[in-house]
């Protein structure tokens, strides 16, 4: 069996890792593909610093990230309901439906934040009445927020 090498990746490569991770390769792959390629370089002492400086450099920047979308759930949960205004036919029953832009915007005339539309899980909303909303804000981070949709 050949002995391994440790290199660490300059670029993602896809099944192998990302940017900055420390791999070990078969002698043959980094000699002939990734070196070459410069898709890789040797994983020295000061090379290896410099990683985990990156990586800490990541954290403290997710961790932001995280605490930023802690305080925006706050804002949003303090409002609580949101309402939105529909053209309203017969029975209650609402024209077309409530979209994720509509509550998007709804959410930052009430709190001045911006959300990412994308991040709103609605139900089926058909008629007035008060609806629950889930709202991603990061990937640990969810709020839940009353909707109701009033006719105007």
């Amino acid at each position: 069996m050949a002995k391994r090498i440790q290199l660490v990746l300059t670029q993602d490569i896809s099944k192998l890792g990302k940017s900055g991770d420390l791999v070990e390769v078969a002698p043959g792959y980094a000699r002939n593909y990734l070196l070459p390629k410069q898709f890789a370089t040797f994983a020295t002492p000061a090379i290896l610093k410099q990683v985990e400086r990156r990586r800490e450099k990541e954290r403290q920047r997710l961790l932001e990230l995280k605490e930023e979308s802690i305080a925006i759930k706050a804002a949003i949960e303090a409002v609580g309901r949101f309402s939105i205004a529909k053209q309203v036919g017969e029975a209650d029953a609402i024209f077309g439906t409530v979209t994720g832009p509509e509550v998007a915007e709804a959410i930052q005339q009430a709190t001045g934040k911006e959300i990412d539309r994308r991040g709103i899980t609605l139900p089926e909303i058909r008629k007035t009445g008060t609806y629950k909303a889930e709202i991603k804000l990061h990937p640990e981070v969810t709020a839940t927020v009353d909707i109701e949709v009033v006719a105007s």
